[in-house]
């Protein structure tokens, strides 16, 4: 099983477009949000049907709709981000986010619908304090809470993650390998997918995945859709495919 990594090693053009945000000034009033105003694009006008589906999160209009809601929900936050010019430190609290509800105990704790709502912001509040998190970052899971839909977060993130690399001209790779690569390998990676794709900018998330033997792979492209394949996993496959043995399992 492929451990994902948080370490992300980013390359950007040398001659890059001026950055879509700043360093952080510090505040001294609180951003609120609403659905009506900033976040107007959450209004889903929804049917009967649909509404039972996205309560239940089961069927294949179910998964559609959640989709759709996560997509929207982390449109709206990237947007705010970006008109506060704090698109880089909101992508690093997602990030953050990301690692939090990435453990089981927490992420059970918040879509457990006999919590009370006030335990749950209590949580969020020492969350936020710990790890730092921008006031609208705070506001914006407070929303999600309040509006029992804490439950599509993972899925935020990922929406999140596609609508700041469109944003930045981004490519994500994701590396995966036997042994941690050393930073410099990584740099060479990234400098070669940005070849491949002509992007302005790529980061690069890596991973550990022992059944690779030795090597590594490279998943870039819309929903990791392309591959290069440099794993002796994949050599001895091709080795046993040319030799006709494919009935034959390889213990690797």
């Amino acid at each position: 099983m492929a451990a994902l990594q948080h370490t992300i090693i980013s390359l950007q053009s040398k001659t890059p477009s001026p950055p879509l945000s700043s360093a952080l000034t510090p505040r001294t009033t609180t951003l609120s949000f609403s659905f009506s105003s900033t976040f107007s694009p959450l209004h889903l006008k929804l049917s009967s049907s649909a509404l039972t589906a996205r309560r239940n999160g089961s069927g294949s209009l179910g998964a559609r709709m959640n989709a759709s809601a996560a997509a929207s929900y982390a449109s709206a936050l990237a947007d705010v981000a970006n008109s506060n010019n704090t698109l880089e430190a909101t992508s690093g609290d997602v990030e953050k986010i990301e690692k939090f509800f990435g453990e089981p105990s927490v992420f059970d704790f918040f879509i457990n619908p006999t919590i009370g709502l006030e335990k749950k912001r209590q949580v969020l509040d020492d969350i936020a304090k710990s790890s730092a998190l921008q006031p609208h970052t705070i506001n914006f899971l407070n929303i999600l809470v309040d509006a029992k839909r804490i439950d599509l977060i993972k899925d935020i993130v990922k929406e999140f993650e596609v609508v700041y690399n469109k944003i930045t001209d981004t490519e994500l790779a994701i590396v995966s390998s036997v042994v941690k690569l050393e930073s410099q390998h990584l740099a060479q990676i990234a400098k070669q997918v940005q070849k491949l794709t002509g992007a302005q900018n790529v980061r690069i998330k890596t991973e550990i995945d022992p059944s690779l033997v030795a090597g590594f792979t490279v998943r870039y492209g819309q929903s990791g859709s392309k591959l290069i394949d440099l794993s002796v996993k994949k050599q001895l496959e091709e080795i046993a495919a040319e030799l006709d043995l494919g009935d034959i399992k390889l213990n690797l």
